[in-house]
């Protein structure tokens, strides 16, 4: 029997991917509350495992291991930012990586990733055998496609889907889009609050009056969102996939993003590829593609060709391929 941590469904990266893949399996949901990231999730989890057999299988969709667990059992990890971008985290989560994730990486029946990049850090950063670390990639919701229904924003905009977390690099954003020299009826979209630092920074560069936060976009409306910017601007210093730039591709809307960690890899040719650590660089990005609508058609051509090779069914097939691996080997040492 399949036991799985239903808790990582939600409106967030690991969430989507958790809710594709446990929707399309069969498991027993754990009888455990609270949050998966939680710092003695560990310790609630081994207890809310403590009665499996190991003709059983764990499996979690995110990073969460137990302490301890009669079963075997498969877990996630999406990406390596708290190792490898410490200042979004905190000295526990940071605990949890290198003592307990690091030792279940070697206990675990497989590790499932969702990039060849991350699987390659993941190889490395635990020790592990190469053919432990299985990349099930990710996939896009069909409702991100081209449409008329787009987010209700009065003046032509470029978009950042982001958060306030530093990887994400909105200060060279905010920074390059003031010396970018755009048109001043061109207006740049961050998701979620500002903060009192970022809003300082905006008046530094004045451009407070074309710089939006919109707050919370549930996930309902994220495709408008899309459809209405004239470009995703992504140069994020960290991505264990990024999932943006491959929702911008399949709503048609054209991408900047960067050349490092795995957007490379997920955005291929269909995207223009900065140094994210580049301010001119990004600079001339935002000019580019707001200045040349042969380009935007170009890199909507093939943002649309790019999307389409991924798919959530694909992941699916992945993860219950891992599963079913596990299930025959262990079938065959009984």
């Amino acid at each position: 029997m399949i036991y799985a941590d239903q808790r990582w469904v939600g409106e967030h990266g690991i969430g989507r991917f958790a809710r594709h893949v446990l929707s399309a399996l069969d498991y027993h949901p754990i009888q455990l509350e609270g949050r998966p990231a939680a710092p003695l999730d560990a310790w609630w989890l081994t207890r809310a495992l403590r009665d499996l057999s190991e003709t059983d299988l764990f499996f979690s969709p995110g990073y969460n291991t137990p302490l301890a667990c009669p079963a075997p059992f498969i877990f996630t990890i999406h990406d390596l930012s708290h190792v490898y971008c410490p200042e979004n985290s905190g000295p526990l989560i940071r605990l949890y990586y290198s003592t307990i994730l690091k030792r279940n990486c070697h206990r675990a029946a497989s590790i499932l990733t969702v990039s060849e990049f991350t699987r390659t850090q993941i190889v490395e950063w635990a020790g592990v055998p190469a053919e432990k670390v299985v990349n099930v990639s990710c996939g896009v919701d069909s409702a991100y496609h081209p449409g008329e229904d787009v987010y209700g924003f009065h003046s032509p905009y470029l978009l950042c889907v982001s958060n306030r977390k530093r990887h994400k690099n909105e200060f060279r954003i905010l920074e390059a889009f003031a010396k970018a020299r755009i048109f001043e009826q061109m207006h740049l979209v961050f998701t979620g609050e500002a903060t009192p630092e970022i809003s300082g920074w905006t008046a530094h560069h004045g451009v407070s009056t074309r710089v939006h936060f919109i707050g919370t976009v549930p996930e309902i409306r994220l495709p408008s969102l899309y459809r209405g910017a004239l470009a995703l601007i992504f140069p994020s210093l960290y991505e264990g996939f990024g999932l943006p730039v491959l929702e911008a591709m399949a709503c048609g809307t054209p991408v900047v993003t960067s050349n490092v960690t795995a957007m490379p890899e997920v955005a291929a040719d269909a995207a223009l590829l900065v140094n994210p650590a580049s301010v001119d660089e990004i600079a001339q990005a935002m000019k580019q593609i707001v200045d040349d609508a042969g380009l935007r058609t170009l890199l909507r051509e093939k943002g649309l060709a790019r999307a389409a090779e991924f798919s959530w069914d694909k992941t699916i097939a992945k993860v219950r391929e891992a599963i079913a691996r596990h299930t025959m080997e262990a079938n065959g040492k009984r």
